[in-house]
């Protein structure tokens, strides 16, 4: 009885030890050659463009006249819409032409600017980072000198960003939004009590794994969750270029001079 024991509780160990062995072998090793600045961090500084169809659709859909076909960036591929919410969505969507912001040359907002289709720069030092957009060229600062938000809300286009570092994945709380940019041109939207949770992380030295989770009780269910992959833009001498679109309707008034 006592040499059984012994050899149960050997086995035990034994399969305890494999499953620690197996889980540590299977872990994800930080990637090797991913950029780094002076104190440590990894350094996101650089251009970057997502190449992902988000920006017409963050849900699965199928082709249309102003929209690629996709297969969505959502994890569970659909956004968990209270019934109400669902309703104004589809309102949105089916007057987009003339009721989306980025129509009216209106700020992006949160997370929409990141993966919308044109380029946006990040100036990285230990205190903040700087994300420069080329879409009418705002500006966003994500924090990350330890402090907090505002106590009284604001109200922000891109929202409030404060962000703290998980090992090598920059962690930022985003909140305290104006409530009136959408997450993309089918007529998802947000309110001024959407609250969003960005995770950065390189896949490698040109590649980031960008994810956002957001929650706002007063139009989801719950919490949702979207993933892309942003690219360094790396061709020479590449940089982003002048996108004032409110300036579009004058250009017949202020003709571009010819050169030469």
């Amino acid at each position: 009885m006592q040499k059984q024991f012994v050899y149960a509780v050997s086995t035990a160990a034994m399969v305890a030890l494999a499953w620690v062995v197996s889980g540590a072998a299977q872990s994800p090793a930080p990637p090797a050659g991913i950029p780094r600045a002076a104190d440590g961090r990894p350094d996101f500084s650089g251009i970057w463009q997502t190449l992902s169809a988000a920006e017409y659709d963050l849900e699965p859909h199928h082709a249309r006249r102003d929209a690629p076909p996709s297969l969505g960036v959502i994890e569970g591929d659909s956004i968990p819409y209270t019934p109400e919410a669902l309703a104004q969505r589809n309102r949105n969507f089916a007057n987009r032409e003339t009721l989306d912001p980025r129509t009216k040359c209106y700020a992006l907002g949160t997370p929409r600017g990141i993966y919308y289709p044109e380029p946006f720069q990040i100036l990285q030092r230990p205190r903040d980072l700087t994300v420069i957009f080329e879409f009418g060229h705002p500006f966003r600062t994500i924090h990350t000198n330890g402090t907090r938000h505002p106590r009284e809300g604001v109200g922000f286009w891109y929202g409030d960003s404060r962000g703290k570092w998980e090992g090598d994945t920059l962690v930022v709380d985003v909140t305290d939004f104006i409530g009136e940019t959408w997450h993309d041109r089918a007529g998802n939207f947000t309110t001024d009590k959407t609250h969003v949770i960005e995770r950065w992380t390189f896949i490698d030295a040109n590649t980031i794994d960008y994810k956002a989770t957001i929650e706002d009780p007063t139009i989801y269910t719950r919490p949702w969750t979207l993933g892309v992959q942003l690219h360094r833009r790396r061709e020479k001498n590449f940089q982003l270029l002048e996108n004032y679109c409110y300036t579009l309707e004058f250009e017949d008034y202020y003709p571009i001079p010819k050169e030469g």
